[in-house]
């Protein structure tokens, strides 16, 4: 006998990544060398300052005990310092920054908090697949707004107003964005700010990519006034301090909101391991000096990429930002996914389809900067043949 499973296992599947890599180690298994240009898994070490912490705190009687559900103080004043420094933004330490294993985590702990079921999300059309998953799985109704291919891939703000019911209780943002790379501007923050008081709904923005390859200062949601009045933002360790095992990140907003989550948060998990929370306050004042040579790294690995995009006839924008370069198809590539197992199968390069990450990337494939240039050379000359 199989016991039956509950209805939200059929209203969402495995994480696309999961099989696809399944599908990776078995050909790695069988002896074949996969360029592996799928994921977005930093192949750079956190600083060694930040290692020497850990092993440091690892040593400490104190570090191997439960710890609190708001993390501890040293972590969170080391959050408010980092966001004061890098965008300008007072945070109270204490009630205003709520540490989390990673933003994927948060995402739930949101919707499991905000959401009832048939409640209404606002997820991008194209997105980080987490946003629109989490949101079914917890039986809320998931609207997706559209992006402005013509204007930067920015939200079309009065379509989107025309989705809004009484039900519309979030909506998800994401910029520098997740897959397209179009950068986080002021002026795109403010009218999201301005959409949310208007709408009475709570503007949830995920902020990993700020500091990865941005042309300019970082922005940060929260440094738009007024956006405390409606607005959270998740941040993480995993892209900007190349620690994504680490599963370190934290929810900065207004003290009510994430009170609320607590609620949600201290009956799912516990504190994260205290030496974990003391080396991430070390890594969180890394210079702008190691910042700038990790993206010297990345801004070396994009000709590669533009190689390996324009073998294939893609075309792309060359403004994007973040760790990923996300190029078109052109009309004589039939399908994207198609194409993807076709390189997987006889290049042994894996890329991923566009879309995986919403129905308008069916024609766009997503590049991951994290593999040394030599690789993604390499991976450019193989398609040639």
């Amino acid at each position: 006998m199989i016991v039956e499973t509950a209805q939200r296992t059929r209203q969402t599947s495995e994480y696309y990544f999961s099989v696809k890599l399944a599908e990776v180690r078995k050909l790695v298994a069988e002896g074949h060398d996969v360029i592996n240009l799928g994921i977005g898994n930093p192949d750079m070490m956190p600083s060694d300052e930040t290692i020497e912490a850990l092993t440091d705190a690892s040593h400490k009687p104190q570090a191997h005990g439960y710890q609190p559900y708001t993390g501890t103080p040293t972590f969170r004043k080391a959050v408010a310092d980092y966001y004061q420094r890098t965008y300008g933004v007072t945070l109270d330490s204490n009630s205003e920054v709520l540490p989390l294993i990673g933003s994927k985590e948060g995402i739930t702990h949101i919707s499991l908090t905000f959401l009832d079921p048939d409640d209404e999300v606002l997820v991008p059309e194209l997105g980080y697949p987490a946003y629109r998953a989490v949101s079914q799985m917890v039986g809320a109704k998931v609207k997706e707004y559209p992006l402005r291919e013509d204007f930067g891939w920015q939200p079309d703000w009065n379509v989107m107003g025309e989705l809004v019911t009484p039900r519309t209780k979030l909506l998800w943002l994401n910029y520098p964005h997740m897959p397209t790379g179009a950068p986080a501007t002021r002026e795109l923050f403010e009218e999201a700010v301005a959409f949310a008081k208007k709408h009475r709904v709570l503007l949830c923005h995920d902020n990993p990519y700020s500091l990865v390859l941005n042309k300019k200062s970082p922005i940060s949601l929260l440094s738009i006034e007024g956006a405390k009045e409606v607005a959270i933002e998740l941040n993480s360790m995993s892209k900007s301090h190349n620690m994504a095992g680490w599963r370190l990140g934290w929810l900065a907003g207004a003290k009510p909101y994430l009170d609320a989550i607590l609620k949600i948060k201290s009956n799912v998990d516990s504190g994260m391991f205290w030496a974990l929370q003391e080396a991430a306050a070390t890594a969180l004042a890394n210079t702008d000096e190691w910042h700038r040579e990790r993206n010297a790294v990345y801004e070396g690995r994009l000709e590669a990429a533009q190689a390996f995009l324009a073998t294939l006839g893609c075309t792309w924008d060359p403004k994007q930002e973040g760790m990923f370069f996300w190029g078109k198809l052109p009309e004589s590539v039939e399908s994207a996914e198609k194409l993807v197992d076709e390189l997987l199968y006889q290049k042994h390069v894996f890329i991923a389809p566009g879309f995986i990450f919403g129905p308008k990337g069916q024609r766009y494939i997503r590049l991951s900067l994290c593999t040394p240039k030599e690789r993604l050379w390499e991976a450019a000359e193989r398609i040639k043949g």
